[in-house]
């Protein structure tokens, strides 16, 4: 099945269980008689708040990812870590409310109750939800096509494993050689299509979702290749473990049917902090042009009084996954200022800035506007900061793994910003590049609190760079 309806799927169950759960919990707690009732409880409403604390901490968690080939015990363990959180938080709570009221209740034993409950009804759900989909799947439903890099004993084995293990969904169409003259050999019916050079041909040739990488380790530098000619199709990448010290901390193993596998992840933050962070980059975004109002209407009425042309500058720019965006800044510049000269890079001591541009950039508020974009889901408070699209495509063929750093959101401020200066050169953009792929590979919210304070630090004494 594809990953909408999966997803369909899982909420659906995930309602029914939590809610027969309650209504169990319910009937226990108020029909046996086990349990003293002051007054008699709400059912719907309670239910309904509890559906929905429930649904947050398992999105928070990520439950709702795509499943690949996870175990029964894998599924079963994540469900048990997510509502132990839940749990312990709602425990909390009581407690604290029934030491304030000085009330001694059975609400605690109760809810180790409800948790058991909760364990045993959710946990047979996602199992019988997932055992349908393993079904599925071996009936030839929702398959996916897969190519190996590879043809070495290596990479046969892992056709071996998916061959004799239907329920991954997984159907290798084709091998990449490393070695010309492999090319045109056949495994077990399966035909070597071409080599390392051919690997984007041959993916959309065959409608492949999964590549699985199974090198030798003097192929290293393949790897490396690889990677940078699939970095723009919508596929998952996976190798086999023993590369795993060039990779610097950037996968995440699992497993198939015993045989380990590393997948190759866009970055390491979490499904809880990717969601904590929007919930951060629209509340702070918010409280920002709310407190800044005063100030955006000053510089909105200097900027209009002092040159002609709109308050506001839009540009089109890259954003996640390169859907383009148009960037809001206050204009800083004459009108027109690339007219004769075409897309160039802003300098330090840029001749088309304005009088009140230079001011506005020296206090650093032309940047206010672009929390329009973070509340559009644009943008990020924190992230590699977006690029016109033409340096985009200019920059990735002169650089590469460039394009990596629309894998997130692009941000008003990032590592790169607080460490390095203008990008007047390609130089620059390598440099910034490297500081780039070092916040994607370590993103966290430690991370992107680090460098909010750093960036407090260079507005405040005038360090740094915002403003490309």
């Amino acid at each position: 099945m594809n990953k909408k309806t999966e997803k369909i799927l899982v909420l659906l169950i995930d309602f029914l269980t939590i809610n027969l759960a309650w209504v169990v919990f319910f009937y226990i707690r108020v029909e046996t008689g086990l349990f003293q009732l002051i007054v008699m409880p709400e059912v719907y409403i309670p239910m309904t708040v509890v559906y929905v604390y429930w649904l947050l901490i398992f999105t928070f968690v990520g439950m709702y990812r795509t499943w690949f080939a996870a175990s029964r015990f894998d599924e079963l363990s994540t469900l048990f870590k997510a509502s132990f959180v839940g749990i312990f938080i709602l425990f909390t709570v009581i407690f604290i409310d029934d030491y304030l009221h000085n009330v001694q209740s059975s609400s605690r034993i109760l809810i180790f109750i409800y948790w058991g409950l909760l364990l045993i009804f959710v946990g047979t759900g996602r199992l019988a939800i997932r055992g349908f989909q393993r079904r599925l799947l071996i009936k030839g439903i929702g398959r996916k096509c897969a190519i190996i890099v590879g043809y070495n004993p290596k990479a046969k084995e892992v056709y071996d494993q998916i061959a004799e293990h239907p329920a991954l969904g997984l159907d290798v169409t084709a091998y990449v050689a490393v070695n010309p003259e492999n090319v045109g050999k056949f495994y077990k019916g399966t035909e070597v299509l071409g080599t390392v050079d051919d690997i984007v041909t041959i993916v959309e040739n065959t409608n492949s979702k999964e590549v699985i990488i199974a090198l030798e380790k003097e192929d290293h530098e393949l790897f490396v290749k690889v990677i940078s000619k699939l970095e723009h199709e919508e596929v998952g990448l996976k190798i086999v473990p023993d590369l795993y010290e060039i990779l610097s901390g950037q996968a995440r193993t699992s497993q198939i049917y015993g045989m380990p596998l590393i997948d190759i992840m866009p970055e390491l933050m979490p499904e809880w902090e990717k969601k904590l962070k929007r919930l951060m980059d629209v509340f702070t975004s918010l409280i920002i042009l709310i407190i800044s109002f005063p100030v955006i209407i000053s510089a909105a009425i200097a900027i209009k009084l002092e040159s002609r042309g709109p308050v506001f500058f839009k540009q089109e720019r890259s954003g996640m996954n390169g859907i383009t965006f148009r960037i809001i800044k206050f204009r800083s510049m004459y009108e027109d200022a690339e007219k004769h000269t075409g897309p160039v890079w802003s300098s330090k001591d840029d001749p088309r800035v304005t009088r009140v541009g230079k001011i506005v950039r020296r206090v650093r508020i032309d940047e206010l506007p672009q929390m329009i974009n973070v509340l559009k889901g644009e943008m990020s408070i924190v992230g590699p900061r977006p690029e016109r699209p033409f340096f985009v495509e200019k920059l990735s063929q002169e650089i590469p793994y460039y394009k990596r750093r629309l894998k997130v959101r692009p941000g008003i401020t990032g590592w790169a910003q607080v460490k390095h200066k203008y990008d007047e050169s390609v130089e620059d953009v390598k440099i910034k590049l490297r500081y780039d792929l070092f916040y994607i590979e370590n993103m966290s919210l430690r991370m992107d609190f680090k460098i909010i304070m750093r960036t407090i630090f260079v507005v405040l004494f005038g360090q740094g760079h915002f403003n490309n």
